[in-house]
């Protein structure tokens, strides 16, 4: 079993056609913008809204650890005593209080998938696995799910940031179709302070992909802070032309903050405070840098 934090229907963000896109719970890397924090730590998490709670004491009085107090008209969680065992999620009567991360098997993912399998073949759309990161769970789940889709005639599209192990790629590429494959930055060291590792395993995982001659939609979350100049975009064009990877489509994707609230419903601190969104200008200008050193399909946002 793996940890799901949402089955999103009819998506068209996410790849071609209509799409169902699943979100895996757990990543190794920790974007500074990053819009799905939910989704980084592999164990389940209690999400809450904190700003709507009036103190009713519901959840207090359920909580098997003691780990709910009442302070200031507000329920007030301790962390390091919850248990997570969602006793607190079914006695809120707002509503306020949700787990995030259900485990599913094989099986009982395919079946929620399946069920909009007429939406994929009219329009051509399919399933996507994304997170979290998806690579980042256990091989043999990967490879049952893949090939359990792959022989119902489901159309797959990965979601990722490469940051995990090669044998993972190695054992689901035959069956997927496209992969949504994210490169923030070449400079290792600002890959580091951004991203929280370096971007090893992640050009690794990329050259391995393109020597297979997979169907890559290259991704590049657009900061400028982080790689949001000419010189940051050229290393990126410099490193897919030394090493002659190829990329079907090329996206720039403008930062935004839009998942900024999160963090406070998960009990942490959004780590993007001092970032700023790239004006439409400067979008626009990055685009152009890409097409004139050859790459004809490159498209802001999507």
């Amino acid at each position: 079993m793996h940890a799901i934090t949402n089955i999103q229907k009819y998506s068209i963000h996410d790849g071609d056609g209509i799409r169902t896109t699943v979100f895996f719970k757990g990543c190794h890397l920790r974007c500074a913008w990053c819009h799905n924090p939910e989704t980084q730590r592999f164990e389940p998490e209690l999400q809450i809204d904190h700003a709507k709670c009036v103190g009713c004491g519901h959840c207090a009085a359920v909580c098997p650890e003691h780990a709910i107090r009442i302070e200031d008209g507000k329920a007030v969680l301790d962390r390091s005593l919850c248990k997570v065992c969602g006793a607190c999620e079914d006695a809120c009567v707002l509503n306020l209080r949700t787990l995030v991360g259900r485990n599913y098997t094989v099986k009982e993912l395919v079946k929620k998938i399946l069920q909009d399998q007429m939406f994929y073949e009219e329009s051509g759309g399919g399933v996507t696995l994304s997170g979290g990161e998806v690579m980042a769970a256990d091989r043999e789940y990967l490879e049952q799910l893949c090939k359990a889709l792959h022989r119902e005639g489901i159309d797959i599209t990965i979601d990722t940031c490469g940051e995990a192990p090669l044998e993972n790629f190695e054992a689901i590429e035959p069956y997927v179709h496209t992969w949504l494959y994210d490169i923030k930055v070449i400079d290792n060291e600002i890959h580091k302070k951004y991203m929280g590792r370096g971007n090893e395993k992640i050009l690794e995982n990329l050259l391995y992909l393109a020597g297979k001659g997979a169907n890559i939609y290259l991704r590049i979350p657009t900061v400028p802070e982080c790689n949001g100049t000419k010189e940051a975009m050229q290393d990126i064009i410099d490193w897919l032309k030394e090493h002659d990877v190829r990329p079907t489509k090329v996206f720039l994707l403008p930062y935004h903050s839009t998942g900024s609230h999160k963090y406070a419903k998960l009990g942490r601190p959004y780590p993007g405070a001092d970032l700023t969104v790239p004006s439409d200008e400067l979008m626009d200008e990055l685009a152009e840098y890409f097409r004139a050193a050859g790459y004809s399909l490159v498209q802001i946002g999507g």
